[in-house]
Formats: C-alpha cells, structure tokens, sequence
C-alpha cells in the first residue's frame, strides 16, 4: 500500500514537472480572460430594452495556431422600457457558452478570429413584468469576431459577439411579435497566457 502511494506520487510530481516544462516551452496554448463591455438586444426586443452592461471569465484553449477552443461564463444587464408597463423590469443573464474558434496560422502575436459556438443563458426578469416578462432558460447560437494580441504571459483583445436567441420565451411574444433578433455585444479583454 505504501509503495502505490509513493509511485502514485512520484508519477503526479513527474506529470506535472512534465507539464510545467511543457507550458513554458509553449507559453499562449491556454489563455484566461476577463472580459468586460455593452450589449443590447436586437429586433423587437431591442427596441424595448437599453443598452447595458455585459461582463465575462473565458479559458482558451490553442492547440494549433489556426483553432483554438472557448469556454466561457457571460452576463448581462439591460433595462426593460415597455408602455404596458408602468415601471419596466430589467433582464438580468447569466450564463455560459462553448466556442470554436478559427483564425490565420501565420499570425500569433496579433490573432484575428472567428468563431461560432452554443450557449445557454438564464435571464432572470427583476421588477414588475406583469405577465409579460418572466425568467426563463434561452438557447443560443453565438457567432464572434475579434482581435487578439498576444505577448509573453499576457493576452488582450477587442471583440464582437452576436447571440441568435434560439428561444426567448422570457419575453411575451404577442409583446415583441417575436419579430427575432438576438443579443449583440462589444467587449475588451484581458487576461494571462500560460
């Protein structure tokens, strides 16, 4: 029993010296970001809803240089202004997203992207939203570009991200006649390479 647990940790410190080494050879193959911008609704809910705050925490995964792979957690909030209403509710999302993402293999330090992906978000409804708005689950497709810029053990960007709502049930549609749309954003980034 004492001998599994000594080749057990013999074979942990070894994988990690193994990775350690691994990680500063190849330093930008995982990067995390903070991300922090606006983001508004489109369509007919967009013509209700205000321009708001939108924040975010992305890993990033590169293992070549043209794909890479996104996780990420985002939120959101946007005040509702509807006639029907005497004082609008406001929409507060939560929630996260898987991306994959494509860019020129000849460019590392400064890396333009595209990507697309699947996401799903809770929008809890704040406020008095007399039946007409209510929390729900929404599925969406998110399509983004961006900028990167890559150098030592940090990383920094600017991007777009245009959310197509797959379901927006949170919102009446007889209220928005469900005319689509979606959730766009702009953000900058910031985070660290390893």
């Amino acid at each position: 029993m004492l001998r599994r647990s000594i080749q057990g940790g013999a074979l942990l410190i070894g994988v990690l010296c193994a990775g350690t080494a691994f990680a500063q050879k190849k330093q930008g193959d995982v990067n995390v970001f903070l991300r922090g911008g606006v983001g508004d609704y489109t369509g007919d809910l967009g013509d209700l809803s205000s321009t708001g705050p939108m924040w975010g925490l992305t890993l990033n995964l590169q293992p070549t240089t043209f794909l890479g792979f996104e996780v990420g957690y985002e939120g959101s909030h946007n005040q509702v202004s509807d006639s029907r209403l005497f004082d609008g509710p406001s929409l507060v999302r939560n929630g996260g997203s898987a991306l994959v993402k494509v860019s020129p293999p000849f460019l590392t330090t400064v890396r333009p992207f595209a990507g697309v992906g699947l996401g799903m978000s809770y929008v809890d409804v704040r406020g008095a939203g007399a039946g007409l708005y209510d929390s729900d689950l929404m599925e969406e497709v998110p399509l983004a570009v961006g900028l990167e810029f890559n150098t030592g053990g940090l990383t920094a960007g600017v991007r777009g991200t245009y959310r197509v709502l797959i379901d927006q049930d949170f919102a009446d549609i007889t209220a928005t006649d469900n005319g689509g749309g979606g959730l766009m954003d702009a953000s900058l980034t910031l985070g660290a390479r390893f």
